[in-house]
Parts: C-alpha cells; sequence; structure tokens
C-alpha cells in the first residue's frame, strides 16, 4: 500500500544530517570525526542520514540511503515498505527503460524491488517512470556496487571531485562517500504488471 505517496525510499527534509567529512587519521581516505562501525560498509563510507520518515517534507528526488539498503538487501518493497513480490518466476522490479534498452545479464539499477499493488500505482504516479518502464521478474541478481560521490584530499575538509557509480572493487573506494547500493540483475524476464 502506498503510505501518503511517499515512497519508504524517499528522503523529507527534516532527516539531514550535518556530519562534515574529515580526512582519515592515516591520510588514506575521507571519514567522520566520530565513525562509527555502523557508517562503513565492506569498506565504503556511507551518507549518513537519521532515520525519521514523516518529519518535514517529503524530498521525492532524493533518497534516503539507510532505508534504500534496508530494501535492496532485504527485498523489500521501495514504495510502501513491506515484501516485494516474488513468484516461481522471481522477484518484481521496476526499471525506467524500455525493454529493447535492456542489457540482458548485466542490468544495473538503484531501485529496490517493489510489490505488485505499488507497482501498478507507481508507473502512473511516479515521475521518473512517466517516460519509460519495464517490469521484471527477477530469478538471480548481486549486489555490484554504489552510486556516490568521489572525494580528494584538500584542506580544510574533502572535497568532492566526481558522482557517479563504483563498482565494490573500485581503487578509490576510500574516497568514495557511498549513497545507494546498486544491484545488478542477471537473470530476468520481462513480465506484465
Amino acid at each position: 500500500m502506498l503510505m501518503d505517496a511517499v515512497p519508504f525510499i524517499a528522503r523529507w527534509s527534516g532527516e539531514d544530517d550535518t556530519s562534515p567529512l574529515v580526512m582519515r587519521r592515516d591520510g588514506r581516505g575521507i571519514g567522520y570525526a566520530d565513525e562509527r562501525s555502523f557508517d562503513r560498509v565492506d569498506g565504503f563510507l556511507w551518507m549518513r542520514a537519521p532515520s525519521q520518515p514523516g518529519r518535514g517534507k517529503p524530498e521525492y528526488g532524493k533518497v534516503h540511503s539507510l532505508r534504500q539498503r534496508l530494501a535492496m538487501l532485504g527485498q523489500r518493497c521501495q514504495i510502501c515498505g513491506g515484501a516485494a513480490d516474488r513468484s516461481a518466476e522471481g522477484v518484481l522490479w521496476l526499471v525506467d527503460a524500455r525493454p529493447d534498452e535492456l542489457r540482458f545479464g548485466e542490468e544495473r539499477t538503484t531501485h529496490p524491488p517493489v510489490c505488485a499493488p505499488c507497482a501498478r500505482r507507481s508507473v502512473h504516479a511516479c515521475p521518473h517512470l512517466r517516460k519509460a518502464w519495464v517490469a521484471l521478474r527477477v530469478r538471480s541478481y548481486l549486489m555490484w556496487g554504489v552510486n556516490g560521490a568521489l572525494y580528494r584530499p584538500s584542506q580544510p575538509r574533502p572535497v568532492a571531485v566526481d558522482a557517479g557509480t563504483y563498482p565494490f572493487d573500485h581503487p578509490n573506494m576510500p574516497w568514495i562517500l557511498a549513497s545507494q547500493l546498486i544491484a545488478e540483475l542477471r537473470d530476468f524476464t520481462v513480465t506484465e504488471l
């Protein structure tokens, strides 16, 4: 079910975190001055954002990094936060592409899976799906990397120099602030909603 039409993974204006990035003491990457063990996953530093859905106004164009990761890793619907739709054919995903644009075996997305009711509503309500979308039943996928920002050393604080997608084995991983997981959809078929 859509919760007031605000997706589970959307950020809210009251969820900003102002923790400044610093250079790691060893000079080999970025970190937080008060860094905790859960700030890093597989070596990547993750963007901080308190989880307070409903606080402030929804920021539809922005994704809450923790809720996006929870939805990706837990096969939760990106819209309602419940279980994603699963059948013998696989888990249901919506991809903002036309069927002829799909890269079979290596389709990459930052969008977590969906449940069937939310998928049907989303294709009419979500601006990023208005141009093109395709529903997929995904039998096999893996977490490929992250969407994030690449930083370089600077004083008094590190400076962002690029934003993009980075595989987990990227050589500049200590300098990347991750914001979203990227799934690589390996084995899938196009399906109807």
